[in-house]
């Protein structure tokens, strides 16, 4: 399998991240361990999961997907054979990437992952109340505790990333080598923005939304679809001209390799130039399967080509 470094840190992965979303969401405790048993059983290792996630559940307590994830790691004694992304700040607040917030939201995921590091901590929304400075430096200890081994970036701009990069030179701190914005067949105006940045700055990108919550996946051709799933009632504003298109594309590519639109999906962003691995969540074993099955999967220039030009 084609495994990826992550910018310029040592870590490398395989071009599937796990997303952790729906663990203790539309994923139980049961449900979730035997989906990262199916994740790893096929050679895959990063999963991306949040101190926010899935916090939107009434009742939930904080952080239930990195608690379920903590649990399984701790179930099969295997930290150390996975990688571990979550993030800080996932209530978009301001003032939550300061130094205080920062300290004890990683001590906090930490806990409840059950781990004494994280192989990627992400700022998971942008703070313009608190300066990158500020922000760095807190994570600096971390890093060189080697608590912290990559730093990331998520839903930053190009503007942002530039400005967190020159502090880092100029002040002596870490820098971000990982990116985490919105990207897929449909919605590709936030990466194709921030594409030359990633480019010149030798980051890593490693991309959500990856089938556009589900609509790429073929399931939603009409308003009638939309009670398949909780994610349904979102399907609305991808069922325009542009949004079947893609779906055509997507057949036909999808029949000529007897795969599935997902995989194709996720077969398109892998071939993407900038693109480290796409997060994509799952809620079955076999879904994970169909998951691999895509990344694996290769496309010829002309099909790649065909997709792009149908999601324009």
């Amino acid at each position: 399998m084609d495994r990826r470094p992550i910018g310029r840190s040592e870590l490398v992965i395989e071009p599937l991240v796990l997303g952790g979303n729906v663990f203790g969401w539309t994923v139980n405790e049961e449900q979730g361990f035997a989906i990262l048993d199916a994740f790893v059983e096929e050679g895959f290792t990063a999963i991306d999961t949040a101190q926010g996630y899935p916090n939107w559940v009434p009742g939930n307590p904080p952080g239930m997907s990195e608690t379920i994830i903590g649990k399984w790691m701790k179930a099969r004694g295997n930290r150390d054979a996975v990688h571990i992304f979550t993030k800080v700040n996932s209530a978009n607040e301001p003032g939550g990437l300061a130094a205080g917030p920062v300290a004890q939201g990683f001590a906090d995921s930490l806990a409840r992952l059950q781990t004494d590091y994280v192989d990627v901590y992400f700022s998971h929304w942008p703070d313009p109340k608190t300066s990158h400075e500020e922000t760095l430096a807190a994570y600096d200890p971390m890093v060189r505790a080697g608590k912290v081994r990559v730093l990331g970036a998520s839903n930053y701009t190009a503007d942002m990333v530039k400005a967190a990069q020159e502090t880092a030179i100029v002040k002596s701190l870490p820098r971000y080598e990982v990116l985490q914005p919105r990207y897929n067949l449909y919605d590709r105006a936030e990466f194709d923005a921030l594409r030359d940045t990633v480019i010149a700055q030798e980051m890593g990108t490693v991309v959500y939304y990856s089938l556009a919550s589900g609509f790429l996946t073929g399931k939603y051709r009409s308003e009638a679809d939309f009670g398949k799933s909780q994610r349904g009632g979102g399907m609305a504003k991808y069922l325009d001209a542009k949004g079947k298109a893609i779906l055509a594309a997507l057949d036909g590519v999808a029949k000529a390799h007897d795969a599935t639109p997902a995989e194709v999906s996720l077969a398109w962003l892998v071939a993407q130039p900038g693109v480290t691995a796409p997060i994509a969540s799952a809620t079955s074993v076999e879904q994970v399967k169909s998951l691999a099955r895509g990344v694996r999967l290769k496309l010829s220039a002309a099909e790649i080509q065909t997709l792009t030009d149908a999601g324009r």
